[in-house]
Order: C-alpha cells, then sequence, then structure tokens
C-alpha cells in the first residue's frame, strides 16, 4: 500500500502547486477488461505430469506386446510349466554322467580297449596282434604299480619327516609362552595360526562348491548328445529354413528303416563325420562313415525318404558313395535355389574362349560357374523332348566357335532350325532327315578318322614326339593340328539308319577311342539313349555324359555310365518340363557328378542371342587374319610340307665354323618365327639328332659345328640318291609310329662283318635314327661305312 499513498501525496502536491483543485481519480492501470462468461485458460501443469506419465506406460506396454516380448514371456512360461520334468531330466543327467565315469573309471583299470583287441586278434587268427596287445596289458599294468609304490612311498616319507617337526611344535606351544618365544619361532607360530584360519574359512566353502561342481560336471557328462532345442542352435537368419546340422542328418537317417543302421542306433551308437556339416555353395555338404553293414548304396536307394526326413524335395538331396563303400557324401540343396536358372551365358555380349581352358556351360549345384571340358574328351549328351539337350549342344558349340583357331562341324539328323545361324561359322554342315544327310554325316566321320591318322604322323615329326596336341601346336598354323569340333543332333537316327548305322557306328567308336588326344572332340546329342539306338561303346568310352530328364534306369546309365543309377546318381529325379534345362552331368568336373542348370541362349521368335554370337565369332577370325576352314573335303593321303631343320640351320650358320646353340636359336626365330619362334635348345638338340648332329662343347660354350652339318647335309643327299630323288625320300621309310619294324628289303641281306665293333665317338652315346634320318644298309648307325668319307676323331662329341 506504499505507492499509492506515495502517488497520493504526489498528487496532492501537484493540486497545490497549480493553485487550482485537482479531483482524485486512484492510480493508473495497465490492463484490459474481460468477460466472466467467457471460458478461462486451464492452467497445463497439471495435465502435463499426467502426459508423461501416459507416454511411459504407452512405451511400456507397446515394449510388453512387442514380438520378442511375447517371445520371451511365452518361453519363459513355456519353461516355468517345465520346471518338474527339467528338475527329473537333470537328476537323470547326473545319475547317468556318474555312471558313465564309473564305466570309463572300470575300462581304464581293467584294460578293456586292449582286451578288446586281443580278442579280436584272436578270433581274426592274428597271433602277432594277439601277443601285442598281451604285452601292452603286462606292461601298462607294471607301470602302473610302479606308479603307485612312488606314490606311497613319497607318501609315507613325508609322513615321516612331517610327524617329528609337528610333534615339536605342539610340544613347544604347550610348555612355552609366545612371549618368551624366539622372534623367528613366534613368527612361524603366527604363519601356521594364519594358514589355519584361511583353511577353516575355505573349507566350509569347498564343502558347498565341489558338490555343485561335481554335479555340473556330471550333468554335462551325462547330457544328450543332441546339441538341444532348435531355438538355441538354429541361427535367426533369412535362411534359417535352409539350415542343416549334424543332428538333424543323424535323425534324418535313424527313420529311413535300414535295419542294421536301427540296430545301431538302439544300441547307442553315434555317426563319426569325417566332414562336418558345411555351408557349400548353395547348399549344405557333409560326409560321414556309416555303422557297419550299412553302405552308401543303401542309403541312396533310400533317396526320396531322406529328403522327406530333411524336409526337401527328391531333386534337392544328393546322398552318393564316397571314396568307399561306406563313406557317404551328402549334400542338401538350400530350399528353393534349383528352381531358378542359371541366368545369362557370360559370354552373350562379348568374350573369346580358349577350347582347351574349358566353355562356361552352367551353374553347379553349389552356384559355381562349370567351364566344360572340349579338348581332350567327348560328349554324350541325351533326355526327354524339350527338355534342354540340342540347346545344351548348342551352347558347346557357340563356346567353341568363339575360338578363332577352332573348327566346327555339325549335322542335325532332323528338320529343325537349331543350328541354322551357325552356317557361316560352320566347315561343314548338314540339316535334314534324307539319306544325304546321313551319308554326309557318314563320311564326315570317315574323314575325322583320316585327320586324325594325318595328325598322329604330324605329332610323331615335332620335336620330342609330344604325346597330344596342345595350345602351342594349335597355334601353328602350317601344321593343321587346330581343334575340330563335330557336333551330332539326334545321333540315333544315324547310328540306326539302315544302310549307313552300322558303319557309323562302328567310326563313332574308333574316333571316341582315338581322336581325343589328337584335338579332335565328337558332340553327340540324342533323345533316345538306349542300347538299340546308342552303341554301347559309345557310352563305355565316352568321357562325358549327360542326362536330362530321363524316364527309367536304363536311359539313366546309358548316358551317365553303368552302375550311376544303383550310385544315387539319377536323372529320374529331374520333372520333365519343371526341371527343364537341368541336367546330371558326370566327366566334367574332378567330382562324382554334378547336378548342373545349363546356361540356355535364346533362339525362338522374339529372340535370338545366338546369331550376333556367331557374326561375333566370325569377326574374331578375320581380326587374326584367318579364314573359316573351308567345307571341301580334305584330299586322302595328302600331308603338309615338314619343314627341313636341317638346311634352316645350315642357312643361319651363314659360313661361321662355330656358331653357339643360343645364337643358332635366335637366328632360326628371325629366320621363321612361325616355326622355331618357341624353340628351346631340347627341341634343337632333338631336330639334329637324327642326322647325327650334336652340340659341342667349344671354349665352355654348347655350339654348333658348320662342318658337322655340311657332313649331315651330303649324307643325306647320297641317301636321296640311292633311293629316289629327294620329294621321295621318305617313301622307302617306315612309317611314323612304327618304331621297331625294319623294312622288308632289311631282310634279305646278311649283317655287316663289323656290326659288333664299337663305332667312334664318345662311349655310351648310341643314337638310334629319328623319322627324318631313314634306315638302309648304308647307314645303319652302327660301325663304319666304307663308302662314306672317315669320320673326325671328335665327330659326336
Amino acid at each position: 500500500m506504499t505507492e499509492p499513498n506515495r502517488d497520493d501525496h504526489e498528487s496532492g502536491e501537484l493540486a497545490t502547486a497549480a493553485g487550482r483543485d485537482v479531483e482524485y481519480v486512484g492510480p493508473v492501470l495497465d490492463g484490459e477488461l474481460i468477460d466472466d462468461t467467457l471460458p478461462q485458460p486451464r492452467d497445463r501443469s497439471i495435465p502435463r505430469r499426467v502426459s508423461t506419465w501416459r507416454r511411459v506406460a504407452d512405451a511400456a506396454g507397446r515394449l510388453w506386446r512387442s514380438g520378442q516380448m511375447v517371445r520371451a514371456r511365452s518361453l519363459a512360461a513355456y519353461r516355468v510349466r517345465k520346471v518338474p520334468q527339467d528338475v527329473i531330466r537333470l537328476v537323470w543327467f547326473v545319475l547317468r554322467g556318474n555312471w558313465r565315469w564309473l564305466v570309463k573309471f572300470w575300462n581304464w583299470a581293467t584294460y578293456a580297449d586292449l582286451r578288446a583287441d586281443a580278442r579280436r586278434a584272436r578270433l581274426a587268427g592274428d597271433a602277432a596282434a594277439r601277443r601285442a596287445a598281451q604285452e601292452l596289458i603286462r606292461s601298462d599294468a607294471t607301470a602302473r604299480w610302479a606308479k603307485l609304490g612312488i606314490a606311497v612311498r613319497r607318501l609315507v616319507i613325508t609322513i615321516r619327516v612331517a610327524a617329528p617337526v609337528v610333534s615339536v611344535l605342539w610340544l613347544v606351544d604347550s610348555v612355552m609362552d609366545r612371549a618368551d618365544m624366539w622372534p623367528w619361532l613366534a613368527d612361524v607360530y603366527t604363519g601356521v595360526e594364519a594358514v589355519w584360519s584361511a583353511l577353516t574359512v575355505a573349507v566350509p566353502v569347498l564343502l558347498i562348491v565341489i558338490p555343485v561342481a561335481w554335479a555340473v560336471a556330471a550333468t554335462f557328462e551325462g547330457r544328450d548328445r543332441t546339441p538341444g532345442s532348435g531355438w538355441l542352435v538354429r541361427p535367426d537368419r533369412d535362411d534359417a529354413d535352409s539350415w542343416i546340422d549334424e543332428r538333424m542328418i543323424s535323425k534324418a537317417l535313424a527313420h529311413l528303416g535300414i535295419s542294421p543302421l536301427d540296430r545301431f542306433y538302439r544300441d547307442g551308437g553315434e555317426l563319426v563325420y569325417t566332414v562336418a556339416a558345411r555351408k557349400d555353395g548353395d547348399g549344405t555338404f557333409a560326409q560321414l562313415r556309416l555303422p557297419l553293414g550299412v553302405t552308401a548304396d543303401m542309403v541312396a536307394a533310400r533317396r526320396s525318404k531322406l529328403a522327406a526326413n530333411l524336409g526337401r524335395a527328391s531333386l534337392e538331396t544328393w546322398p552318393t558313395k564316397g571314396d568307399e563303400d561306406g563313406i557317404l557324401d551328402l549334400w542338401i540343396a538350400d530350399k528353393g535355389v534349383l528352381r531358378g536358372g542359371a541366368g545369362q551365358w557370360p559370354l552373350v555380349h562379348d568374350g573369346q574362349v580358349d577350347v582347351f581352358e574349358g566353355v562356361p556351360f552352367g551353374l553347379s549345384q553349389r552356384g559355381v560357374v562349370i567351364n566344360a571340358p572340349l579338348v581332350g574328351v567327348n560328349w554324350l549328351i541325351g533326355g526327354r523332348p524339350g527338355q534342354g539337350k540340342s540347346a545344351a549342344l548348342r551352347t558347346l558349340l557357340l563356346g567353341a566357335a568363339l575360338d578363332p583357331t577352332a573348327e566346327l562341324w555339325a549335322f542335325v539328323m532332323g528338320e529343325s532350325p537349331d543350328f541354322e545361324p551357325f552356317r557361316p561359322r560352320l566347315s561343314r554342315y548338314g540339316m535334314g532327315m534324307d539319306d544325304s544327310v546321313a551319308e554326309a554325316a557318314t563320311q564326315a566321320l570317315a574323314d575325322l578318322l583320316t585327320e586324325m591318322e594325318r595328325r598322329g604322323k604330324i605329332l610323331g615329326e615335332q620335336p620330342g614326339r609330344p604325346p597330344k596336341v596342345s595350345r602351342k601346336l594349335a597355334d601353328k598354323a602350317g601344321l593343321g593340328l587346330h581343334p575340330l569340333v563335330c557336333g551330332i543332333d539326334e545321333c540315333h537316327e544315324l547310328f540306326q539308319h539302315p544302310k549307313f548305322g552300322k558303319k557309323a557306328a562302328e567310326l563313332a567308336v574308333r574316333l571316341i577311342k582315338r581322336g581325343r588326344k589328337y584335338g579332335i572332340v565328337l558332340l553327340l546329342a540324342t533323345q533316345s539313349p538306349t542300347k538299340d539306338s546308342i552303341p554301347r561303346e559309345v557310352t563305355r568310352n565316352v568321357s562325358c555324359g549327360v542326362a536330362f530328364s530321363v524316364a527309367d534306369q536304363v536311359a539313366n546309365d546309358g548316358l551317365l555310365g553303368s552302375g550311376k543309377y544303383a550310385a544315387g546318381i539319377r536323372a529320374t529325379e529331374l520333372r520333365i518340363n519343371t526341371d527343364r534345362g537341368t541336367c546330371v552331368a558326370v566327366g566334367i568336373t574332378d567330382e562324382t557328378f554334378e547336378l548342373v542348370r545349363t546356361f540356355y541362349v535364346p533362339f525362338e521368335d522374339g529372340a535370338d542371342d545366338v546369331t550376333p554370337v556367331i557374326a561375333r565369332a566370325v569377326a574374331l577370325i578375320e581380326e587374326m587374319g584367318r579364314a573359316v576352314e573351308s567345307s571341301a573335303r580334305p584330299q586322302l593321303g595328302a600331308a603338309p610340307v615338314v619343314a627341313d631343320h636341317l638346311a634352316d640351320v645350315a642357312a643361319v650358320l651363314d659360313g661361321e665354323k662355330r656358331v653357339r646353340t643360343q645364337v643358332v636359336l635366335n637366328r632360326l626365330a628371325r629366320h621363321d618365327p612361325g616355326k622355331y619362334g618357341e624353340w628351346t635348345f631340347r627341341d634343337l638338340s632333338a631336330a639334329l639328332a637324327p642326322f647325327r648332329v650334336a652340340p659341342v662343347k667349344s671354349d665352355g660354350n654348347k655350339v654348333i659345328r658348320a662342318d658337322d652339318v655340311a657332313a649331315a647335309l651330303a649324307r643325306r643327299d647320297r641317301d636321296d640318291v640311292g633311293t629316289g630323288t629327294g620329294d621321295d625320300r621318305d617313301a622307302g621309310r617306315d612309317p611314323a609310329g612304327t618304331q621297331g619294324l625294319l623294312p622288308d628289303g632289311s631282310l634279305s641281306e646278311s649283317p655287316c662283318s663289323d656290326q659288333g665293333e664299337r663305332g667312334s665317338g664318345s662311349p655310351g652315346t648310341h643314337r638310334r635314327p629319328g623319322p627324318g634320318s631313314g634306315r638302309n644298309r648304308g647307314d645303319s648307325g652302327i660301325g663304319d661305312d666304307p663308302s662314306l668319307p672317315p669320320r673326325r676323331p671328335d665327330e659326336g662329341r
């Protein structure tokens, strides 16, 4: 009220000072008029506190109702309901664990394992093994009693030493006061009392801890061998439905109905996993040793039941025989992974192929791209109509077409345009059901045999006599050893042809048996793999067998090989149309078999990826300066021109008396890079050996002497005069590959009188004449021929 009084006083003073009367109206207040009938603003402090608690309650309610909390509450309630059973189960585990310890101790004390070995040796009649087991029992028993005696002796010595000391300490403590003792003796008693106090505290604790630890250890020992509840062992991830472990495999095998396996489980047996279940591509792989009396074939025969026990389709479960009949290899695909296709062919847009490395063919069951081999193998592809066999053959030929060095032949024994886009890349092509196509295909097989013989001769004339065609030899265009791939679709029509079938079958068998190492590849596709339509020798000798969906065991083994159905490798499990493009293949990898989802290169209405690939293949050939091989049949008996290595060496010596071998190799490479570009010292020595020319040492370096080369040329010229012109000098010689056969003319002559004498030259350096040296009376390679000039003393050194 102070402020209003002060204001009144001031107002009075102001009124008096002005000299006139002023009416007092009171203090001036700042505000606004309000109507009591209007709603008044509410105090929000209390509702704000209520809202905070409500939000906390709502959050707690949402957490309580969340999926994880619901699962935790249900699990906790379940465990509470199971408490009586869990207690009984734990007590049983403790009892069984103690029993197992007792059994183990008894087996150890009675040498049960060694006695079992001795018993088995006695039953087997192995006296040595029985004596060895008995000696082990005796020696181990002796060692045990010796250890026990040592322990007892040490205990007695300890008691004999400790007892007097303890007695003296007790006596001294009884008759003397601590204050009267020497300080060190008092310290001894203090330490003893401290130890005794610690023991009085620790012993009661140990009396509680030791039984608990014993019970826990016994429970662990007596527990079930299975891992436990599924929610504890199964991972919480997207592919949890595909999870497979050893427990599930063992349970699935236990319900197959195999008597020896059932007996094994009843006796408490446990399967031994040599390879634990592990992730392998798009599935799970495990390897296990089956018990006595059970083979992998017995499990494979119940494949459908095994798949059902594992929660899989038959196509997703593959039990096969391992390295032994008692080893089971089990691969289980993830659920639904095999329903998808292989995807786009990796080379559909760009890329090049080396047929010696393989062709992308498809995806294995593990999801890995398979590079199918071509050179060195032959293929037999089959299956029901419309399941992908022609598409698979087309994929292999497309891959071969992308190798610029490969020559392609194709024959379709029917009216099918599947290989029409290949025309620009093919050297030979035939399509149709008339006799002319069958005759052309048969003639092609005959020409391949002729080509095989020619290639065999060429290989025999190469330095080092390589056993088969390699990439290095295939790149030498002058040799004609490039890869040659011949594909025959619907080959059963050819082999069953009334006029040419028998001959075609004989030629195909001969080619499959011998042609693979000469770079000649035969690809056969059929939808009728029976013993009447496909020669049995073809099935037996073919390297790679591919089976799409087939109807029965006969067709399965006709494509994949005898006994494959019984071993669990079955294309009969493939579902027609559903598994189109999926095949079972053998021989294309190091695995026993592969379940392959083949790549599909479309060639149909509205989609043609084959023609662009062929155009790219032709462009690759043109970029390399090559041309597609002519489709004309090669002249039979014609042979390529063989390089004259001796004349080339004489030319690069360039009049010098001695030239180092490394210099000779460099000059030869410059003289003809195609022939000598990759020659080594071994190649040079092998090429000169048939002419009795060898590198010799001069001043510590290997050299070629011009005199030796000139003498070899002179000898060869004289041989040519005696047997014909230089162009016909090979007419009287043995053909390549007939080592050990002498010409008929040599049998009419008597051996030379000096045949048994040692020839000049280094001892032990007798060289056999090579393919280019010939064999006649004037150059036997043994002794000296009086018609030849005398040899130098160091010739051949």
